[in-house]
């Protein structure tokens, strides 16, 4: 008569292993041993002493009755005929797959859905993006009915729990494939996944938990914002159906663009056209600023392509507070096109105290001159 091997040296784990440890020698040998992996000759029963083993072990009240009694204390519910019972198809799915959501024994009720993300876009001045700004906004967007609290039952009532699904949210059809019968697990229509149904819907949202309203809320705009910037306001979008949690509200910042000033990132430009006699001589001119005109000393001398620049005066940094950009005054020279006869005579009186040949002489005159050297 032969021998009957001990379930723990099947699965190759001492007494007192754990559940976790019995399941993961039990994964182990299932992959390696499963007839349709493992063409060898006698690995059909090689399994099925595997699968007995596990089906033991697994389950508390066998795995005592066999500590005390052996398989005597079974009263034969085990056996090498015995169909998968560990836990249902899903222990040797989960062998293969390591542990896949869908498989039988994983499902459940699903969470309350989330209501969706919407967006604003905002129009904001350019003074109004480096100084920061406060802004209402006002959108049109479903948020929680105020007769139902959401629920979408008609007050006084209650949902049901689905007659479809028995309250999990989800049910479950069976098909055969090379590792057995295969469990497919999708949302249940009826409740769509929830697992309760409204018999009784709110005459204001129709069992939908959800009324359209136009909202208005406050926007704080941070200084240093730039054109195609979010701001997330967590929790002020739609809300979710029957209760579920509102999505968020993302604003998107459009920046006007400015008559006088140049962004990049948190640097400001201004392009600053000066005469002649002003480059050559010096002189104070008012230039824009996002706090207003400042007034600015061009000294003489000042070439073409000179910068003065304005310190702290720039675009304040969105992640460094208290830090902030500089202004860049980009000075141009004008070259006069057209001269009055007394303007000439003094340019001429000029060039000829510099010792400068002008006029049609071959060598150049002092204006052309002076345009190539502004290029």
């Amino acid at each position: 008569m032969a021998t009957e091997r001990d379930f723990y040296s099947i699965l190759g784990v001492e007494r007192g292993a754990s559940d976790a440890e019995i399941k993961r020698a039990f994964r182990k040998l299932a992959q390696q041993w499963h007839p349709d992996v493992n063409r060898d000759a006698g690995a059909d029963e090689r399994f099925k002493e595997i699968n007995e083993a596990y089906q033991v072990l697994s389950d508390p009240q066998q795995r005592q009755a066999y500590d005390m009694f052996g398989r005597a204390g079974l009263g034969g519910t085990a056996g090498p005929e015995a169909p998968f019972g560990f836990g249902g198809f899903g222990d040797l799915f989960d062998a293969f797959f390591g542990g896949a959501a869908g498989m039988a024994g994983t499902g459940g009720r699903r969470r309350p859905l989330t209501g969706s993300d919407l967006r604003y876009d905002l129009r904001i001045t350019f003074e109004e993006a480096v100084r920061g700004a406060d802004k209402e906004i006002e959108f049109a967007m479903l948020d929680r009915c105020p007769t139902c609290a959401g629920s979408g039952a008609r007050p006084g009532t209650s949902t049901v729990t689905c007659p479809q699904c028995g309250g999990r949210g989800e049910v479950r059809t069976a098909r055969q494939t090379m590792l057995g019968q295969m469990i497919n697990v999708a949302p249940c229509p009826r409740c769509r996944g929830e697992g309760r149904i409204v018999e009784t819907p709110c005459e204001t949202c129709r069992g939908e938990g959800r009324v359209e309203r136009t909202k208005k809320l406050r926007v704080t705009i941070p200084p240093g914002i730039d054109e195609g910037h979010q701001v997330r306001l967590s929790g002020e979008g739609e809300a979710g159906p029957r209760g579920g949690p509102a999505g968020n509200l993302y604003v998107a910042v459009h920046v006007a663009a400015h008559p006088g000033l140049r962004r990049e990132g948190t640097e400001l430009y201004h392009e600053l056209t000066v005469s002649l006699a002003q480059a050559a001589l010096g002189t104070h001119v008012r230039i824009p600023t996002v706090e207003g005109e400042q007034e600015v000393e061009v000294k003489a001398g000042t070439q073409p392509g000179a910068e003065i620049r304005l310190r702290g005066r720039g675009v304040p940094h969105l992640r460094r507070p208290g830090a902030r950009g500089d202004l860049h005054v980009l000075v141009n020279v004008a070259v006069p096109t057209r001269l009055s006869r007394r303007q000439r005579e003094l340019l001429e009186a000029y060039a000829a105290e510099s010792g400068e040949a002008v006029g049609g002489n071959g060598s150049g005159g002092l204006l052309e001159r002076v345009r190539d050297a502004l290029g």
